[in-house]
């Protein structure tokens, strides 16, 4: 069972010892903050390009940099592990432009059949990406890929070697950093991986603010237009797709949801699943999530504020969601019940499919039971939370999401 004591995050031991090592080091003056132009500087050193593609993305970087810098309160772990993040997000950036530059064609890629899932966090848009990719014709972001998009060579060899020791290096650390996060959210590079990494390339995403403490960050993302992020998006998309074609593309994150109206204009094809379950359980483990991200980079994690945040973030995407969606012409949204997913998970990928315009033969069920037999719940230790561990009740949450709940009829859990 997981750990609720979310103020005492695990520490492995040796981390320990470089954690007390690196606050020695600013003690005596040594810099404990990230800094932009050094970031740049080190990936254009690296890769020996110039040119990052121009549409918002530095501002973005700033942003972020400084909302961690002056609010994160990182371990040395933790800041060590987010330079390199950032840096890495930075070399993939020159190492993409410079192939389109090259390869202008891309650009004029069809994308074909795409299929999105989005929902809340916790309501089994983990299980149905990972059904639907299992499908032979539908192609997802690898988590290998979602690290590395464009290795530093063409070699087709030695690119699959790179992206694979690199995920191997980001599963074993997560799991070593903190054990319990497998059993909240089991990583497995051989299984896609959400659309938020690629996100990331343009530093517009959820991703920062779910697992540091950033909320400067938050708040200026929210009143940003993220077109030019989706259109950055695409572009990537077609540049995975020429190094490895297919007919059809499952995308997923809940990120998405916030953001509907953007994806719909730069996917204007694509057809939309969401996902629906008990907001009662789906925040709080959520919440739940969330702390012990934060945990692996920070010795300060406040539950009462991720709790707050989250509830509030939760309901303003559900809402945004169902304005656009009452904009938008029908045809385009299956809805998928989290109960109905987790009883009859067949029944949903037929239902879906059939809108795709995708075949569900033997094949492809075969695939998904298989999955699904491979993958029982719980596979990994049992995820515990409560509401009350993050300052949430019940009656708030009842209140927060009642609209939201009676829109697409969702029991009570």
């Amino acid at each position: 069972m997981t750990s609720t004591d979310y103020q005492s995050p695990y520490r492995p031991i040796p981390i320990r010892a470089l954690n007390r090592l690196g606050r020695a080091g600013a003690s005596i003056g040594l810099s404990g903050r990230l800094d932009v132009d050094k970031l740049v500087k080190h990936a254009r050193r690296k890769t020996g390009l110039s040119d990052f593609g121009d549409d918002g993305h530095l501002e973005a970087l700033r942003v972020l940099v400084e909302s961690i810098n002056d609010e994160a309160q990182l371990t040395p772990t933790g800041l060590l592990i987010q330079k390199s993040r950032l840096a890495g997000a930075l070399v993939q950036r020159l190492r993409i432009q410079d192939l389109l530059k090259r390869h202008p064609e891309i650009d004029d890629i069809d994308l074909g059949t795409v299929i999105v899932i989005t929902g809340l966090q916790r309501t089994g848009t983990t299980l149905l990406h990972r059904l639907i990719y299992s499908h032979p014709e539908i192609r997802g972001i690898s988590g290998e890929e979602a690290l590395i998009p464009v290795a530093a060579t063409d070699a087709p060899k030695r690119t699959k070697r790179s992206r694979k020791r690199r995920a191997m290096l980001a599963e074993r650390t997560i799991s070593y950093l903190s054990p319990d996060f497998m059993a909240v959210h089991p990583i497995d590079r051989e299984q896609p991986e959400e659309d938020v990494l690629l996100l990331d390339l343009n530093f517009m995403s959820q991703s920062a603010e779910a697992i540091l403490h950033v909320p400067s960050y938050s708040c200026w993302l929210a009143e940003q237009d993220h077109t030019a992020t989706y259109e950055y998006f695409r572009r990537v998309l077609r540049v995975l797709t020429w190094q490895r074609p297919a007919r059809a593309w499952v995308l997923k994150t809940p990120h998405h949801l916030e953001y509907l109206d953007v994806l719909l204009k730069v996917f204007s094809g694509a057809t939309v699943v969401q996902t629906h379950r008990d907001p009662r359980v789906a925040v709080s483990s959520f919440c739940s999530m969330v702390a012990h991200g934060r945990g692996m980079f920070s010795d300060h994690v406040d539950p009462t504020e991720i709790g707050r945040h989250w509830c509030d973030k939760t309901h303003r995407m559900v809402e945004w969601a169902m304005k656009t969606r009452a904009e938008t012409p029908g045809g385009r949204f299956v809805d998928v019940s989290y109960y109905d997913l987790t009883r009859d998970p067949m029944t949903q990928l037929q239902r879906i499919y059939a809108v795709s315009g995708i075949d569900f033969g033997d094949e492809a069920k075969g695939l998904a039971e298989q999955y699904v037999a491979a993958n029982p719940q719980n596979r990994f230790g049992k995820h515990h939370y409560r509401l009350e561990h993050f300052g949430l009740s019940e009656q708030i949450m009842d209140e927060t999401f009642a609209v939201y709940r009676e829109a697409y009829a969702i029991p009570f859990e």
